[in-house]
């Protein structure tokens, strides 16, 4: 039978581990580039935009367009590794906690 205090406890004390992961992940940061570098952004692991950075020689007149492809080239890059990163840390909490549960090793929960 199953002790629904103790299971009460084990809930809270993931909910409270895994806010403890969110609030971290502002603190991982990620780089994107695009065109060999020329556009640099870096973002955190809750998918926050942290900085641009432009090389002067891509500022050209008439280059317009390419420089917005880059930039966004840039962000969806580092947006995706922001991504990457905030699961794998979301994984080692959620296979920590749940690691008496003995799950398939292949399962993977929704979201994470």
């Amino acid at each position: 039978m199953v002790n629904m205090s103790n299971l009460l406890q084990q809930a809270q004390k993931a909910q409270e581990e895994m806010q403890k992961v969110q609030e971290g992940l502002a603190a991982i940061t990620v780089e994107g580039s695009s065109g060999g570098g020329m556009v640099r952004v870096k973002a955190n692991a809750r998918n926050e935009l942290i900085s641009v950075s432009i090389e002067p020689e891509v500022l050209q007149p008439g280059e317009k367009e390419m420089l917005e492809d880059l930039i966004v080239a840039a962000v969806n890059q580092a947006l995706k590794q922001s991504q990457e990163r905030a699961q794998q840390e979301m994984q080692k909490v959620a296979g920590s906690m749940l690691g008496g549960l003995n799950l398939p090793a292949n399962f993977k929960f929704p979201g994470f």
